[in-house]
């Protein structure tokens, strides 16, 4: 029998994807849910076992058998193996609570507060990254790449002089764009690249370029045109980060800091403040990557420089010997880049 068509009243489709919307809302409410309860049910049974082993000196062995009495019991559930059951108990003890797990720890999946239990010893660093895989909803392959890169270690530690330009609440927003140093080991080339292989490569690559910068960064422009005034001027890379609504300007040295720099960079910090910058937007900061640095002669170079900057360094120290020894020299990647100290047509 067909069905009978039938005549919709205006503004259906709208209700029908807002119904939608409500139901999907649910879901994910319910999912977290059971999921909170999962991991909760897991610490208690760890801080039990815990507590048992502390009191009675059980071995491995009681384990063995109370992993095989627990699945007899339970065959349905699939996380009483005799592994889970350590896990447990290592949960239990990085996170030692008097009552219950910890909040965000109880919003991870199990899989990922397992891998967190495996590479992770610091309290502070495993809460470091507890919490930004909550915030970021990172997947389990991008949370062990994350542990791998030590992102959230280098995260903010690039000196800087935010403290002394921004506000407070500000600058520690604008430390936690900068890393130190910058890892660009995904530029997989040989020695005999050709220089426009490599920009092409770097252009081909801007998502591990986006990935090694951090959350929220969008790529605005490479070698960014400003006229001031009948002169012409380049910037190198610019991008916005979307949850800090601000411009990062970024400019690459090869070698070492020199305190030039950090004028050049303020120069086209002043520049977007002025001819980019909108109403609502935080004031744009500058992020220097260089080869080395001298931390007394950056702090000299930055204390009156009058413009939110950090200076950090790059590296391809992640690569195995064999690896880094193919990739291109540094000042190769600063000409393919158009980032040479001598640049043509440009002003310094």
């Amino acid at each position: 029998m067909a069905r009978r068509e039938v005549s919709l009243p205006d503004g259906y489709p709208e209700f029908l994807g807002a119904l939608k919307r409500r139901v999907r809302v649910a879901q994910g409410r319910a999912h977290r849910a059971v999921n909170t309860q999962l991991i909760e049910l897991y610490w208690s049974l760890g801080r039990a076992i815990l507590t048992e082993q502390e009191e009675q000196g059980w071995g491995a062995g009681v384990i063995d058998r109370l992993a095989q009495d627990l699945q007899r019991e339970f065959p349905n559930m699939t996380g009483l193996s005799r592994s889970n059951l350590f896990y447990m108990r290592a949960l239990a003890t990085a996170w030692p609570a008097d009552s219950k797990v910890p909040q965000l720890v109880g919003l991870l999946p199990w899989g990922h507060i397992r891998l967190i239990l495996d590479k992770l010893n610091d309290a502070s660093t495993r809460d470091g990254y507890v919490a930004a895989a909550v915030k970021n909803g990172w997947s389990r392959d991008v949370l062990l790449n994350q542990i791998k890169n030590r992102t959230l270690e280098r995260s903010g530690s690039a000196p800087s002089n935010f403290n002394a330009e921004l506000t407070p609440a500000d600058s520690e927003l604008a430390k936690q764009l900068s890393k130190d140093p910058y890892v660009f080991d995904f530029l997989e080339l040989t020695e005999d690249a050709a220089e426009r292989d490599l920009e092409q490569a770097l252009m081909d690559r801007i998502v591990d370029t986006l990935r090694e910068l951090g959350t929220g960064f969008a790529f605005v422009g490479r070698q960014v045109h400003f006229d001031v005034g009948g002169d012409d001027f380049y910037l190198d890379l610019l991008f916005f980060h979307i949850d800090q609504m601000r411009y990062v300007v970024i400019e690459l040295k090869t070698g070492k800091f020199q305190p030039e720099h950090a004028g050049k960079l303020g120069f086209y910090v002043s520049l977007v403040d002025d001819r980019l910058r909108r109403e609502g937007h935080a004031p744009t900061v500058g992020i220097l990557i260089c080869g080395d640095r001298n931390d007394h002669t950056v702090r000299y170079a930055l204390g009156r420089s009058g413009s939110p900057m950090a200076v950090s360094t790059y590296t391809y120290d992640s690569l195995p010997p064999s690896e880094k020894n193919a990739l291109p020299a540094a000042d190769e990647l600063t000409a393919a880049f158009g980032w040479a100290d001598e640049e043509q047509g440009k002003h310094g």
